[in-house]
């Protein structure tokens, strides 16, 4: 009997990478639609153009789910080029993934959306969550056009899950594999004013909460994907200096974190600005959480290596 088969569109990153092996290890065959297929991947990939439909619309016809995680990475400058692709990376995905739906005489029940919690914007120390108004400016711009093309598509009978992500912290990749070099490197200060707010979810947390959405008939609609425990710029950067073993470090100010984002072709905003999220609807229907509280998620992603190469030195608290 074969083993029920999940498309996962954008799965070649470490957010996919990570899914693609907790879907395997319960049971599923996954499927991996990429534009970049490799020879010697593990999970068995399919090439695609994330616009179109194409040959790859097959593999949706009896699949048991889709989980789409495609956009372009926001890590860059916000060029004219560089915010079209991630606008219309988003939105043409989504788009191609719902023609493919209509394609399919026995298509997947379930269709699980990835979205940004960077559409409400960037708030004080402002609590939101589901019910949370959104924001002004390019982020939630995106973040707007991208759940309005999954919530446009006309597929009766399929539940729809929109999964707004916050900072994912893995071992393999993302924001936190760049701060936690910095802070080996004893630049691991506050950020700018360092009062503005992290919301961030283990790797781990972030598979079950999917799992769980391809699993639960019960889950529909938004959910706010972030740990409990939002913490401040300022707690972040200390809790990570912790797990790394490396003494207090001077805060970088915003001015210098524009001149840095400059050379480091990257977006100061990603550092300077954000929010404080929490997972409502999760923790009301009874997500438990493994890594709720950010000491223990970064000492579970750094620890061991951070002790194999532990410095003799004291850390000084801010």
């Amino acid at each position: 009997m074969p083993l029920p088969k999940i498309i996962l569109a954008g799965g070649s990153g470490f957010i996919g990478s990570s899914l693609a092996a907790v879907l395997e290890g319960h049971g599923y065959d996954v499927a991996v639609l990429t534009r970049s297929a490799r020879g010697d991947a593990t999970t068995r990939q399919i090439q695609w153009d994330a616009q179109n439909p194409g040959p790859w619309t097959a593999e949706l016809e009896g699949a048991a789910a889709v989980v789409n995680l495609v956009g372009r990475s926001v890590d860059c400058r916000k060029t004219a080029k560089n915010r079209r692709e991630i606008l219309e990376s988003r939105v043409n995905s989504v788009r191609a993934l719902a023609a493919a739906f209509r394609r399919c005489r026995n298509p997947p029940p379930v269709w699980i959306q990835s979205g940004t919690l960077h559409i409400h914007g960037d708030t004080a120390d402002e609590i939101l969550d589901e019910s949370s108004p959104v924001g002004e400016g390019f982020a939630p711009m995106v973040g707007t056009a991208w759940e309005k093309a999954f919530n446009e598509a006309d597929l009766p009978g399929t539940r729809r899950v929109l999964l707004r992500i916050s900072f994912v912290l893995g071992r393999n990749g993302g924001a936190l594999k760049t701060l936690a070099r910095l802070t080996r490197l004893f630049l691991g200060g506050t950020v700018g004013g360092g009062r503005q707010y992290v919301s961030w979810i283990h790797e781990h947390d972030l598979d079950q909460i999917i799992l769980g959405a391809i699993r639960r008939a019960d889950m529909e609609g938004v959910y706010s994907v972030t740990a409990p425990g939002p913490v401040t710029n300022r707690e972040f950067m200390r809790e990570l200096r912790r797990a790394l073993h490396r003494p207090w470090a001077p805060p970088t100010p915003t001015p210098l974190v524009r001149v840095a984002s400059f050379f480091l072709r990257t977006d100061p905003e990603l550092a300077t600005l954000g929010r404080r999220c929490v997972p409502t609807r999760l923790l009301r229907e009874g997500f438990r959480f493994k890594f709720a509280e950010l000491a223990e998620a970064l000492e579970d992603l750094l620890g061991r290596e951070s002790r194999m190469t532990k410095p003799e030195i004291r850390i000084k608290s801010e």
